[in-house]
């Protein structure tokens, strides 16, 4: 029958007792003489190069875990922010753009106030609502009417000078054609020379013709063209367009003349209504001399 008892520890030597005795208390004189001298400090030294990369080497994992949802976390932060900062831009270009308008707006209607001081007669403030629908037509509707003593054929200007006329009056709102539709008529003068014409719109660019002007009549780019006054429905000395091209050919009998308005007919809101002109008096009549027959 074999022995299954696992064999003693130690089986030679001291007994246990005895060998804790003396390695408690070479512990003791150890740390007593460490305390007191400092002659482990070497050792400890050595040791803490040793075990430094281990050390290093247990908490890398730790730290690259830190490292990476510091990271994560940084990214989400800096997302975050990113998105508030577009966020405040639109929000401060959408405000920045209107402040823009109103000013605009603002400096406008300070010019049409002056303007109004400027013109002398009695005018009225009026703002463009919307524009005609049909492409081929150049109309804005104002918000004033009958109701505001609008009638047909008033003379519409801005600060700067003329920019239609009103065709129709309804009760709260007018039509009016800007002088750029090409059946809109303006009688003008060249403040240079005093050469008189009839300014057309185009109807198309933005742009004025001087239609039927002979090749040699003296217009030249820069000139400036007002209301003669002439037909009795524009005041005279309102400023309409100015000469930007003046092309000449011996093939033809009239120059081809195009111009740009003064005002601005398709850039602002608030415009002026000028008073109707005083209606000219009718022509007296001449007497008639009845011959008497002799008798």
């Amino acid at each position: 029958m074999t022995d299954t008892t696992p064999p003693p520890f130690f089986k030679t030597g001291l007994k246990p007792a005895t060998r804790f005795a003396i390695f408690a208390l070479s512990s003791v004189i150890l740390m007593l003489a460490d305390a007191r001298f400092g002659y482990l400090d070497p050792l400890r030294q050595v040791l803490a190069v040793i075990v430094n990369p281990l050390q290093h080497a247990v908490n890398a994992p730790v730290r690259l875990a830190g490292q990476v949802g510091a990271f994560f976390v940084t990214q989400g932060r800096l997302r975050l922010e990113n998105d508030e900062l577009k966020e405040a831009r639109l929000r401060l270009s959408g405000q920045l753009m209107e402040f823009q308008a109103l000013q605009a707006e603002n400096a406008h209607l300070r010019a049409l106030f002056k303007a109004r001081e400027r013109y002398g007669t009695r005018v009225t403030l009026a703002e463009i609502l919307y524009s005609e629908r049909d492409p081929f037509a150049r109309k804005i509707i104002i918000d004033r009417g009958s109701l505001h003593h609008v009638v047909p054929g008033q003379v519409v200007v801005d600060e700067v000078g003329v920019v239609g006329q009103v065709t129709r009056v309804y009760p709260g709102v007018s039509e009016v054609t800007l002088i750029t539709d090409k059946n809109q008529a303006v009688p003008v003068q060249n403040l240079r020379n005093g050469l008189r014409a009839v300014v057309f719109g185009s109807g198309q660019d933005g742009s004025l013709t001087v239609p039927f002007m002979p090749i040699h009549a003296d217009l030249q780019p820069g000139d400036q063209l007002v209301t003669s006054g002439l037909d009795g429905i524009y005041p005279p000395g309102l400023p309409v367009a100015t000469v930007l091209r003046v092309e000449r050919n011996a093939a033809y009998p009239f120059a081809r003349i195009t111009c740009l308005p003064v005002a601005g007919v398709d850039r602002h809101r608030q415009v002026l209504v000028l008073a109707s002109l005083a209606p000219a008096p009718p022509p007296r009549p001449q007497p008639v001399e009845v011959s008497r027959g002799k008798r």
